[in-house]
């Protein structure tokens, strides 16, 4: 017996089906899919970062 594993939608939160036929997965669809895109293309989603690191800055170890 299959065990079937449902997601909810990350942009709607409607119940998903996780299956291979489901090509928007974990989205319910490609406009959901669109409207989280868009939220990381306006940067309305962010990675947290350490603002005391930047990456044209090098610690002392890394210099020997």
């Amino acid at each position: 017996m299959t065990e079937i594993t449902i997601v909810k939608c990350p942009t709607c939160k409607k119940d998903v089906v996780w299956t291979k036929e489901q090509k928007y997965r974990p989205f319910c669809s490609h406009r959901c899919q669109q409207i989280d895109f868009g939220d990381w293309a306006t940067e309305s989603y962010s990675i947290p970062v350490d603002p005391l690191f930047d990456e044209g800055q090098q610690d002392e170890d890394d210099l020997e």
